[in-house]
């Protein structure tokens, strides 16, 4: 069973509450929150409500969402495997997929994918994201853990957790950086003025540090190498919108996207682990995807 709640703030009171629960969630379509209601798994103050409800501040809302087994399938799709043992697997995932199962995404997934290629992954996520120890967002490619067994999943959940493992990210951001190298430490929370998104601000945030390094730069544009020291939601997206670079094709934080990107143009290059059985640091690097290649080709061009 997954579980969303909050508190409803000043300024968002007299919204109907589907079309509000909406914009606070991305992974939640107004039209399932509505078929929630309607079987009674949201309530406002432990009452049952339906969708014409106004809310109003202070309100404490709750969303429970029942998962079932039978809703996640092995799918046989193309996996781009980087790393695999008897503890884990690695891949390098496409851009045009979702990590996990959630409401639009039921069986396109990389879950059903590795359903379809391992026989075993960990349960400790519950039936949606077995195996899934971090994630990355659908436009994003690169590596990715996942954990076969509950054992190398709570090893490298801690690892996440204690900011002990190493992320590389490689990013095409727009116009040109006036240092080589340089550290973004800015706070990161929900978006006052849009709840789909994240932004730069001092209250309600959380400490997000992003370390980064001019790989190559051209005329109008700059391919960056960046280390986050912690991971918050689209955190490399914030961060070099806020520095007035966003991210090549990530139209959400503001790019012109004058290179036709598909997408926006980050990869996980990276990742540095301790292997949850020996101990041992073991470091994996994905080559970058086909549509990232293509535009820097034509940069250098």
């Amino acid at each position: 069973m997954e579980e969303y709640s909050l508190k409803v703030e000043k300024k968002d009171q007299g919204q109907r509450i589907d079309k509000f629960l909406a914009s606070e969630y991305d992974d939640l379509s107004r039209s399932f929150i509505q078929t929630l209601i309607e079987e009674k798994k949201v309530t406002v103050n432990g009452d049952i409500v339906d969708k014409s409800y106004k809310i109003t501040e202070n309100d404490f809302l709750k969303i429970i969402i029942e998962e079932k087994e039978s809703e996640i399938k092995a799918v046989e799709m193309d996996l781009d495997v980087v790393y695999e043992d008897q503890d884990i697997i690695v891949i390098n995932k496409n851009a045009d997929r979702v990590v996990h199962p959630a409401p639009g995404h039921h069986d396109d997934t990389i879950v059903n994918a590795l359903l379809a290629h391992v026989d075993n992954l960990s349960a400790i996520n519950g039936v949606k994201r077995p195996g899934i120890v971090h994630r990355l967002d659908k436009d994003t490619s690169g590596l990715l853990i996942v954990a076969k067994n509950d054992k190398s999943h709570k090893e490298l959940a801690k690892q996440f957790k204690n900011r002990t493992v190493d992320k590389y990210y490689y990013a095409l951001i727009e116009g040109n950086l006036a240092y080589k190298k340089g550290k973004i430490d800015a706070p990161i929370g929900r978006d006052p003025k849009n709840r789909k998104k994240m932004a730069v601000r001092k209250r309600r945030s959380k400490k997000a540090i992003s370390r980064f390094k001019i790989i190559e730069e051209f005329k109008t544009h700059t391919l960056v190498e960046v280390k986050i020291e912690t991971g918050r939601t689209h955190q490399i997206r914030v961060h070099f919108s806020y520095l007035g670079h966003p991210v090549v094709g990530d139209k959400k934080y503001g790019s012109k996207n004058t290179l036709n990107a598909k997408r926006q143009l980050l990869h996980a290059r990276k990742l540095a682990v301790k292997h949850p059985t020996t101990g041992k640091k073991i470091v994996f690097e994905a080559e970058l995807k086909d549509d990232f290649k293509e535009i820097l080709n034509k940069l250098r061009s």
